[in-house]
């Protein structure tokens, strides 16, 4: 999600949850026919360096597929569809994103991919992290888009992830009881701050409520009590953050502020580029392509560095 408009002003409980939770949602169709591994559906396209490209809360593996083509011919997209959103059946963990990031870990392995590239919007940028955090010699470069080690440190940076805990149960107590016209008013309405491109703003609110909440619910909670600005130095692959700021224009974010709170919160890295598009909102695979597609074609271009040291 982003985190420009922390920066402008002080969020409520609710205001928070629904940035949080509206997303990009595809047709259950489309994710429930791709091949799965332990509950995660996964679609395979092209036959390039390989780059697995992970959606974010309650988004389907559909935000990912323009930008798949866009790399094509020379990237194999390994396209995720998280369980639990977008129609696709849920599954327990006792720890959302853990099990996330050791599921998405074993799909490496079996499917023998070296080092592959790793995309992460949003919460799956997040996961991405944590992928490279737990197996730094098994994963290529990483690719973070408009996602932060700890979102709560964007608003206030005294924040904890202890302090976190109580604040995020109210949240996910709240988004549970929630009724269904309400909840399909609050998506429409965040969906309106979350991408600029008005076609898309639709296909937000039709597919936000397909999400099975109680997984939202837990993925937000853990997603707003996780820190991991003290373990980045684990991470041996070559980083490229893209950052979103222009939907909180109207509020004073600005390029300058947006860009200093991403090198605060990612200084722990040993090798990362930070780049601020100009016009796009919180999907910025949608909102500002052929600028994201150019950064991560040049980025990828690099030779795959061997990081087993």
């Amino acid at each position: 999600m982003s985190r420009n408009i922390l920066c402008s002003r002080k969020l409520s409980p609710a205001v928070m949850l629904a940035l949080l939770v509206a997303a990009v949602i595809a047709p259950a169709s489309r994710a429930a026919e791709a091949p799965t591994s332990e509950g995660i559906a996964v679609d395979v396209v092209g036959e390039g360096r390989p780059v697995l490209m992970i959606p974010g809360l309650s988004s389907s593996a559909e935000v990912w597929r323009e930008t798949c083509a866009a790399l094509q011919p020379q990237v194999q997209c390994h396209i995720v569809q998280l369980p639990g959103f977008a129609g696709l059946p849920p599954v327990k963990e006792a720890h959302f994103m853990e099990g996330m990031r050791d599921r998405l870990l074993r799909y490496v392995e079996k499917r023998g991919l070296r080092q592959p590239a790793v995309m992460g919007h949003s919460l799956g940028g997040v996961l991405a992290l944590q992928m490279a955090i737990a197996k730094p010699e098994e994963l290529g470069p990483l690719v973070i888009v408009d996602s932060l080690p700890f979102l709560p440190a964007a608003q206030n940076p005294a924040a904890t992830a202890e302090m976190m805990k109580p604040m995020v149960e109210g949240m996910r107590t709240q988004l549970l009881s929630i009724g269904a016209d309400a909840w399909r008013a609050q998506s429409e309405a965040t969906a309106r701050g979350m991408v600029r491109t008005p076609e898309r703003v639709g296909t937000v609110a039709d597919w936000s409520v397909a999400s099975d909440r109680a997984t939202v619910g837990q993925a937000m909670a853990e997603l707003m009590s996780t820190d991991l600005r003290g373990q980045l130095g684990a991470i041996r692959s070559p980083v490229l953050v893209l950052a979103a700021w222009a939907a909180y224009a109207a509020q004073g974010g600005t390029p300058e502020m947006t860009t200093s709170i991403f090198r605060t919160q990612y200084a722990g890295l040993h090798d990362v580029r930070i780049e601020v598009s100009r016009t796009g909102y919180h999907f910025l695979m949608w909102d500002d392509p052929q600028w994201l597609q150019a950064q991560v074609r040049e980025f990828l271009a690099s030779p795959v560095q061997d990081t087993k040291h």
